[in-house]
């Protein structure tokens, strides 16, 4: 019994020494919480000034187009691709064939072809970096070696960036969730393709995986892409079974429209990686512009794209819907904030706005984007493809505030 005794209060000592250890180094612990992280997120200084928001002009396009050296396209030779692009008021297209349906011998096949000449509309060189990792589209406004890009396209993204990097060209991931889902790391690229074809609901995952990548910090651009295969067969029998697609989704659904210094094929490649950017769902349908003002003076001072020091002060923000909005139709503004819902409004009238205020907390980045809903403009050229768009019409790209730029 004695030893027993011995034994429990052994027991009861040692666990009392125990709970001071613990206590002891809980409070060394929080002695420690001093700690500064590294990598944490520092005081952002001078920020490059805001460009002029009227030393510019809006052109559309289509960036995400296939012709006939896409050999899974039918009925879609260079020429039809132009010639329609211009009958629907087209500024700007770029057709991005497979490069590996050419062993990345881009520049001998679609660059090369007598048809790929326009001489009011702009056209891109590029083409789809067609890779196991997934794809991305390349956009240049001149030539460049294309074939140094898909020779490294299986190699470390350490490598690829590189090259990239070396070639001057702007990348970016096409359709990034899915089966042909964008593998590579997203610091390699300056834009995503959040709408992807006239089917607006396939491109949930891709929207969720553009406001993470806002939300971290990655200032990247959100872009559209028809990604049309298929024209409309010149006869009955050069139809085939994809043919029908050329009347639901073909150049145009949807449309993105950049806002750029200058009508050419760089002013179209700047404005795309700076962000002065917005989608709508076809070449008829309103373009949403989205600006700011920050000292409340009236004045607009900032739109989509574009970054800023938070103050502390409030913002005013004005969204307004410009080309062919439907004077009897009643539009829907969704603003999110930071990746999640922040405000609802309904706009009507031949010139839609809405505006409201917020105050962007200081020194923390921030940012706002805004996605319009309401009824489709008609695309009699391809009828079907409002119905795959169902109540989408257009989205912006954001206003971000206290963004490093050199992230």
């Amino acid at each position: 019994m004695r030893l027993l005794e011995m034994a429990l209060h052994k027991s009861f000592v040692c666990t009392g020494m125990l709970l001071t250890m613990a206590c002891s180094l809980s409070s060394s612990v929080m002695a420690q919480s001093g700690h500064v992280n590294p990598w944490e997120k520092k005081y952002i200084g001078k920020l490059p000034p805001i460009a002029s928001l009227t030393e510019g002009m809006w052109l559309k396009g289509d960036l995400h187009l296939h012709s006939r050296h896409s050999t899974e396209s039918s009925n879609n030779p260079i020429s039809k691709i132009v010639a329609f692009s211009k009958s629907v008021g087209m500024d700007y297209i770029g057709i991005t064939d497979h490069d590996n349906h050419v062993n990345g011998d881009v520049a001998h096949h679609t660059w090369i072809d007598p048809e790929f000449k326009t001489d009011s509309l702009l056209l891109l060189y590029g083409a789809e970096w067609t890779t196991t990792r997934g794809h991305g589209n390349t956009f240049s406004a001149k030539p460049y070696d294309h074939q140094q890009l898909y020779d490294v396209r299986d190699q470390r993204d350490v490598v690829t960036a590189g090259v990239k990097k070396k070639l001057g060209i702007h990348l970016s991931a096409n359709h990034p969730s899915g089966k042909d889902h964008f593998g590579y790391s997203y610091d390699m690229i300056e834009s995503i393709e959040v709408w992807n074809s006239a089917v607006w609901p396939k491109n949930a995952n891709a929207i969720m995986i553009w406001d993470d990548m806002l939300s971290s910090g990655h200032k990247l651009t959100g872009r559209g892409g028809s990604d049309a295969h298929h024209g409309v067969p010149d006869s009955p029998e050069k139809a085939t079974k994809n043919s029908v697609q050329a009347t639901a989704n073909y150049v145009g659904t949807p449309t993105t429209w950049v806002f750029a210094k200058t009508r050419t094929s760089q002013g179209v490649i700047d404005a795309l990686t700076n962000g002065r950017v917005c989608v709508s769902a076809n070449p008829y349908a309103p373009r949403v512009e989205f600006y700011a003002d920050l000292d409340e003076d009236g004045k607009m001072d900032m739109m989509m794209g574009d970054n800023a020091k938070s103050t502390g002060k409030p913002v005013k923000f004005r969204v307004q819907l410009s080309g062919n909005a439907l004077p009897d139709a009643s539009y829907t503004i969704n603003v999110i904030k930071n990746g999640g819902p922040f405000a609802t409004f309904q706009a009507t009238g031949k010139l839609p706005v809405v505006e409201f205020t917020d105050t962007p907390v200081t020194g923390k980045r921030s940012y706002y984007r805004v996605v319009v809903e309401g009824p489709q403009t008609a695309y009699p050229q391809v009828p079907g493809s409002m119905a795959l768009s169902e109540n989408m019409v257009a989205l912006s790209n954001p206003i971000c505030f206290n963004f490093d730029p050199d992230f």
